[in-house]
């Protein structure tokens, strides 16, 4: 099969530019980034048993996470979606929920399987993503239920964070078991849909795709 010929803009139209990776959701994205390091810090300190420092950790988390809703918003509202936003954006996410999952085990509060089940997923649909665009087939943006499964995730490890009592931590438990199902089958849906691009495209890049 040959590939498809990139859509060209109707005669006497130009195709709107891709607007400047320097904006605002972007920022947003890469402030998420930094967070994580401060958030593991403060799950960690003193072997997670300071219950101030972990409600500080759950503040810095859900900044976090806010943030991931909120520059979403804005890109779609003001035209600033970009193909680095796009690849960013879910990596911000695996970063945070990731990193948080293994603080959470560093200090016994999360089995290790989960989150190497976790952090497995993640790694392999992040790796995926970058073979697609070297072969020139464009960047894959997270789906919806790569979105719920964000969310889950997160849900999860906020509660896990949160000096509760078990009622608490047994509703996470509930949640995490949520979580997990989603992520397996959201990533097999990417590899699905990363073989159908494959194969739209005869197995080959294809030069200026978008």
């Amino acid at each position: 099969m040959t590939s498809q010929p990139q859509s060209q803009a109707p005669v006497g139209q130009t195709q709107a530019p891709e607007p400047s990776p320097w904006n605002l959701p972007n920022a947003l994205t890469v402030l998420r980034i930094l967070l994580v390091p401060v958030f593991v810090w403060l799950v960690l300190r003193d072997g997670g048993d300071d219950t101030v420092t972990r409600w500080w950790a759950w503040g810095v988390f859900a900044i976090a996470i806010i943030t991931d809703r909120i520059d979403g918003d804005i890109a779609r509202k003001r035209g600033l979606v970009t193909d680095f936003g796009k690849l960013m954006d879910p990596i911000a996410d695996k970063a945070l929920t990731g990193m948080a999952f293994v603080g959470l085990s560093l200090i016994g509060v999360v089995p290790w399987w989960a989150t190497v089940l976790i952090l497995a997923r993640e790694i392999a649909v992040t790796a995926l993503r970058f073979v697609v665009i070297r072969r020139s087939h464009g960047v894959m943006p997270a789906s919806r239920g790569g979105k719920i499964k964000t969310a889950l995730q997160a849900l999860a490890a906020g509660l896990f964070v949160l000096p509760l009592p078990w009622v608490g931590h047994a509703l996470a438990w509930a949640i995490l078991a949520g979580a997990i199902v989603v992520t397996v089958v959201t990533g097999v849906d990417y590899f699905v849909q990363a073989a159908r691009l494959n194969r739209r495209h005869g197995g080959r890049g294809t030069e200026g795709s978008a």
